[in-house]
Parts: structure tokens; sequence; C-alpha cells
């Protein structure tokens, strides 16, 4: 499943908090994209269709929920980034990525101990 960066937006407001009205998502997400009503509702719809939520008829409204957990869209995602561009390799990226950003010595340190976890784990 393929969702925009506007649509992530949404998303990851109902990662934290749900299920909420579309007005509640209009008040966390609106102001800092400016994005009008009509615009929030639009993604809304969106996603409804795609299933990526759900929502539920409550009197004149509708509460809206996350269908997929962000760790799942997260790793479908990741894993569709590697393979489109890393030929499905995480070393490419990762030497990609040092030669081209400027790696702080605590991400190095993340990263060594990332691998020690995983040896242990081998």
């Amino acid at each position: 499943m393929r969702i925009s960066e506007a649509e992530i937006i949404l998303m990851d407001v109902l990662w934290k908090r749900n299920p909420l009205s579309a007005d509640d998502v209009i008040a966390n997400v609106a102001e800092d994209n400016e994005w009008s009503d009509a615009t929030v509702r639009s993604l809304l719809n969106r996603l409804l269709k795609k299933k990526a939520i759900s929502a539920e008829r409550l009197g004149r409204k509708y509460l809206y929920q996350p269908i997929i957990e962000r760790s799942d869209y997260l790793q479908e995602a990741s894993s569709d980034f590697l393979d489109r561009l890393f030929d499905g390799k995480l070393a490419p990226f990762v030497a990609h990525f040092s030669h081209n950003q400027s790696l702080s010595s605590d991400d190095v340190q993340e990263l060594k101990r990332l691998i020690e976890s995983f040896d242990d784990d081998q």
C-alpha cells in the first residue's frame, strides 16, 4: 500500500490517538500544514479507499481509526524502498547514507550496537 506524505501526517495522528473525528484530525494537522478542512477530509477519504483507516458512525460524526499498524506499514514501506533503490540490500543503503550525510558519533555507536545485537542473535 502506498501512502503519500500528506496521508502519513494524518496516519501519524491516528496512530498516536484514536478513534478521532474529522474535526479532531483537522485540529491536529490543518494549521501546521496550511490545509483547509476540505483538504483534510479528502485525505481521510483517500485513506478510507486504500483501507488504511476505518470509519464508524457515531451520531452525526464519523470516528476514524487506523486499520494498519504503524510497525506493519514501516516494515512494508522500508522493504519497498530498499527493493526499489538498493536492490533489497541494506548495506549499500547505509554506505550511501554515510557517504552523503554526516553521521554523528552517536549514530555510529548505535549502528555498532545494532550489528552486535544481530551477531549475538545468530
